[in-house]
């Protein structure tokens, strides 16, 4: 016969609605406690009513964090090769330049270059905080990476001429007003390829919730309805070349089982003007 222990005879209860006040605030506690091994927290309709909630917290901009991608830059991962393959072909294909929001010190141009043999190496523009940009132009110092350059600013980046591809890996929901659509709008020249990796996308209504990044560090993000987030990038111009799970990542919101689901996602899109004429794009 199974065996049950306490919590799971007792924990159908804790999530109904009647007891859900008091949960928040106990989840709260163990959220925010070094013991607690929750990686997410809470549902919040804005950053703002997030950040409410959280002690203060330089979010991204540590130096113990910037420390940590300059180990991350040496390895690639399982769920990088998907995203990477579509950027060496997107290079292929005749792009040039890169623009790679949230991109860390330059950690995926540093891979392709050591993972890929590399057409005419692309100009190479990361959008950052503070701390991680120092750290990067550190990197590429050292590295006498050329044509790798760190911006602080994303608006100003993306209201000069802008790069032939946009990639962010686990990144743009970590921005409070970074949808691509909305980017798109802005920016003085569109991309002919857009990558996006690691994203949180489900089938549920967008929603802001809370995520542990490190010792005493934590930050708001967007989760995002999937098909509103597809549509709203093909409206203006894409198609949708290939997706895929990023089974490595998941999001397990207590008291929010609807809100949860077991795998990130994957994007690829391409100007609709400019398509492969060796494969077909993924049916509508």
């Amino acid at each position: 016969m199974p065996s049950f222990s306490p919590v799971d005879v007792v924990r159908p209860f804790l999530d109904e609605p009647r007891v859900r006040p008091a949960q928040l605030q106990w989840r709260r506690r163990q959220f925010l406690s070094r013991d607690g091994d929750d990686s997410h927290f809470g549902v919040f309709d804005s950053f703002k009513a997030a950040r409410a909630w959280l002690p203060n917290s330089p979010e991204f901009d540590d130096a113990a964090l910037s420390e940590h991608e300059d180990v991350r830059s040496k390895k690639a991962f399982p769920y990088d090769y998907s995203f990477m393959w579509w950027l060496d072909r997107a290079l292929r294909d005749g792009a040039s330049s890169v623009l790679d929001i949230g991109g860390s010190i330059g950690l995926h141009c540093d891979a392709n270059c050591r993972y890929f043999r590399m057409p005419d190496a692309p100009k190479w523009r990361v959008v950052e905080v503070p701390s991680v940009v120092l750290a990067g132009k550190h990197l590429a110092a050292r590295n006498a990476a050329a044509a790798l350059s760190l911006s602080e600013s994303l608006d100003e980046s993306i209201g000069t001429p802008c790069e032939d591809v946009w990639i962010a890996v686990n990144a743009i929901h970590y921005f409070e007003d970074a949808r691509p659509d909305q980017l798109l709008k802005k920016c003085a020249r569109r991309p002919q390829h857009i990558l996006l990796s690691q994203l949180p996308l489900y089938n549920g209504e967008d929603f802001v919730t809370m995520q542990k990044i490190g010792e005493g560090a934590f930050a708001p993000v967007h989760v995002y309805n999937r098909a509103r987030f597809i549509q709203d990038i093909k409206a203006l111009g894409y198609t949708l070349w290939d997706r895929w799970a990023v089974q490595d990542r998941s999001m397990e919101l207590r008291g929010y089982p609807e809100r949860s689901f077991p795998s990130f996602t994957g994007l690829y899109f391409v100007d609709s003007t400019r398509m492969f004429k060796r494969c077909k794009p993924l049916p509508s």
